[in-house]
């Protein structure tokens, strides 16, 4: 093979490596969850359904099925709505009324794209909530999904407030093998948001997640902290403001979510302790009041126990 030929060949070869090298690593930055959604809700609401639907449909088995509604944290305006729903409706058999407030509880869910937005390099998402939600345990769970998709992650320990806090951190990155970037007790967790973005660059890292820390969303110079981490990890080009939430927190949570789009804007709601509550119904609740929408569901304690919400299965689960 002569020279000519043998450098054509050469920078075709290499072309050809670098541009598998890219389509790999584009080609990571979504990840899709096959697994199906498990049925997550152990609701009384579909046995209180079935019982009021049994006696017939009078108005006192409206009264019964509104009620269970409420007491499954539904809420006030998304019960009203799918109450005046189905009733318009005229369902004339158990079964067709047993359908109607099934339809009109899905009709109630945003139509959002659940996808999570991973642009950016490193794509950036940022994690809030209270303490006592699985917030750090929820971020584990998320870089795991991640990096069983080949996709590379970094965690940044922000939240320097919570005593071991960064220790919890650091021993799910441990237990993943994922890197994790600290601070020190007390120091400025932005810094540590900043330290976690520049690692991650130098190392051609996919995605960053940084935890924050699990403040009351009721004090206003901790929630100024938290438009500080924001703002260091990009402001507007970070990828994802998640919240995480406790299903079991029910009207609760609808607080929390609008005190904390205060101070950032929430880009999706991860719903944890979805599977030992009979209140799954403030899935309903959050998306109608505020229209963000839940992204992952945590459905048990380990690393793969997290999944993509799908509204169809989490109707289903809820009155079935």
């Amino acid at each position: 093979m002569d020279g000519p030929l043998l450098i054509i060949v050469a920078v075709v070869a290499v072309a050809l490596i670098v541009g598998l090298l890219l389509w790999r690593r584009g080609s990571t930055r979504q990840v899709e969850d096959t697994r199906p959604m498990a049925t997550p809700v152990r609701s009384a609401l579909g046995a209180t359904i079935r019982r009021a639907l049994g006696s017939g449909l009078d108005e006192a088995t409206w009264d019964d099925i509104e009620s269970a509604l409420l007491a499954a944290d539904v809420g006030i305006e998304s019960t009203t709505s799918v109450m005046t729903t189905v009733r318009r409706s005229h369902p004339d058999t158990t079964e067709r009324a047993r359908v109607a407030i099934r339809n009109a509880l899905r009709d109630e869910l945003v139509d959002a794209d659940r996808a999570l937005d991973l642009e950016g390099s490193p794509a950036s998402i940022v994690v809030v909530g209270v303490n006592g939600t699985g917030k750090t345990t929820t971020i584990a769970k998320l870089a795991k999904r991640f990096m069983d998709s080949g996709t590379t992650v970094t965690l940044g320990a922000a939240d320097t407030f919570r005593a071991a806090a960064g220790e919890q951190l650091g021993s799910w990155g441990d237990r993943i093998g994922a890197q994790v970037v600290r601070g020190q007790e007390g120091g400025d967790p932005a810094s540590v948001a900043y330290d976690t973005l520049e690692s991650a660059r130098a190392k051609g890292i996919d995605v960053v997640i940084i935890d924050t820390a699990g403040r009351l969303h009721a004090k206003k110079n901790l929630m100024a902290e938290l438009q500080k981490i924001y703002r260091v990890a990009g402001g507007d080009e970070v990828s994802e403001v998640l919240l995480v939430l406790d299903a079991t927190a029910g009207q609760n949570g609808l607080a929390q979510v609008r005190e904390f789009a205060k101070a950032v804007p929430i880009s999706g709601i991860v719903l944890t302790k979805l599977d030992g509550t009979a209140k799954g119904g403030i899935v309903i609740a959050i998306e109608r009041a505020l229209g963000v929408p839940v992204k992952f569901v945590g459905v048990g304690e380990g690393p793969d126990d997290l999944v993509v919400f799908d509204p169809d299965t989490f109707v289903d689960s809820l009155v079935e």
